[in-house]
């Protein structure tokens, strides 16, 4: 393993650890508060994605203006410090959405500081390694997250707390690396412009739009998760909330390594299909304690439609990456249409989690939110994949002909 790699997996895997278990830590607390309407757990994560977007045009240029370890380091001091707001009792909104400004920080970074540690030749397993182990942070810290909350909330957040120091002390030990130079000045405006000159091409269109649409739809289901799982399935626990989401979570992860077989790059046509595969799914658990399940207790047949829901989701999701990387590398340069990716994606779910706030605080039925959300994304897919082109297409074409 190059020299700085296992100390940026340790310092990757805590703060993502503690960025999964702080919102169940948060689901939690609302649970056991009272007099708090559904609405608040929709929006404190949207207070977390408004730091993403607002923030997007900056932390890209500023983690090239400064040494990565260094930004590593200011990200996760900053996710610290909202934490620290939390536990003095500051309202977890406005604390939250500090986490989310450090999460912002972190995320170009992370991606960043690799081709800066390792050669061309191991970047690919060492991006393999990062991922593994984010996948693995998301999953455990969600878990662990949400049952540690039902016994101690303030125990919760200290957790999260300790996963973030403690994160910072594995970045101290990442060779120091010099900055890149990068520039603050004119960010809007030239952020601005490479989404213009990025969005050129129909199959471009499609991966960026596409890609939102899943995580605008994943970020939804998942707090919404929050406010079903009490009516149909009357559970009050975070932690068997958390444990729904787990099942979701696992089926992109399964749908992530049988992806290549089923949609490879050069027939990306094919994602749409399973896009409509996740809607129609969508729809599918809104009957999860209908006479349809009745094989299933309903707490069972949620969590086999949720890990159906994700592999298809994942099915969908890698190849529409691999074509936003491929055209990125030979236009704007993959870095930048990942800082692109980043900055729509996060768009979306602040859009789709706002609406379902909007929703909830007006009184609306969480069944009637599943079917909108599966209605959503079966027309959203329709009208994103009208106009892609035919796999003959080639993948390197940057004029959509």
């Amino acid at each position: 393993m190059p020299r700085g790699i296992l100390p940026l997996l340790v310092a990757q895997f805590l703060t993502a650890f503690g960025d999964n278990a702080i919102l169940f830590a948060a689901i939690g607390m609302v649970l056991q508060a009272e007099q708090i309407g559904d609405w608040y757990i929709p929006a404190l994560q949207s207070s977390f994605l408004i730091a993403y977007v607002v923030s997007a045009p900056w932390v890209g240029p500023l983690a090239d203006r400064l040494s990565k370890p260094l930004v590593l380091l200011i990200g996760n001091l900053v996710k610290a410090a909202g934490t620290g707001l939390i536990l003095m009792g500051v309202e977890p909104i406005l604390a939250y959405a500090l986490v989310g400004l450090g999460a912002a920080i972190y995320s170009p970074a992370k991606y960043g500081i690799l081709p800066e540690l390792v050669d061309k030749a191991h970047l690919v397993k060492t991006n393999g390694w990062i991922e593994g182990s984010t996948i693995a942070a998301i999953i455990i810290g969600a878990v662990a997250g949400g049952y540690l909350a039902d016994r101690t909330v303030t125990g919760a957040f200290l957790m999260v707390l300790g996963l973030y120091l403690v994160s910072i002390l594995a970045t101290l030990l990442i060779p120091r690396i010099a900055a890149k130079g990068g520039t603050l000045q004119h960010a809007l405006p030239d952020f601005t412009h490479m989404i213009r000159s990025f969005l050129v091409t129909p199959r471009a269109r499609f991966s960026m739009l596409g890609g939102s649409l899943f995580w605008g739809a994943s970020a939804v289901l998942r707090v919404l998760l929050v406010a079903w799982a009490p009516v149909v399935l009357a559970i009050t626990s975070a932690g068997e909330i958390s444990e729904l989401a787990l099942f979701l979570a696992v089926g992109v992860i399964i749908g992530s390594l049988v992806a290549p077989r089923f949609v490879p790059l050069e027939h990306l046509r094919r994602a749409r299909l399973a896009a409509y595969a996740m809607g129609l799914m969508v729809l599918l658990f809104s009957l999860v304690d209908t006479a349809l399940f009745s094989m299933l207790e309903p707490v069972r047949a949620a969590r086999l439609v949720l890990l159906l829901i994700g592999i298809a989701g994942g099915i969908f999701l890698v190849p529409i990456n691999a074509a936003l990387q491929d055209i990125g590398h030979h236009t704007i340069g993959s870095g930048r249409a990942v800082a692109i990716q980043n900055f729509f994606q996060n768009f979306a779910m602040l859009l789709t989690v706002g609406l379902y706030t909007l929703a909830a605080a007006v009184g609306v039925h969480p069944v009637t939110t599943v079917i909108a959300l599966g209605v959503l994304i079966l027309v959203a897919t329709l009208l994103v994949a009208l106009h892609l082109p035919d796999d003959e297409t080639t993948t390197h074409s940057l004029d959509g002909h």
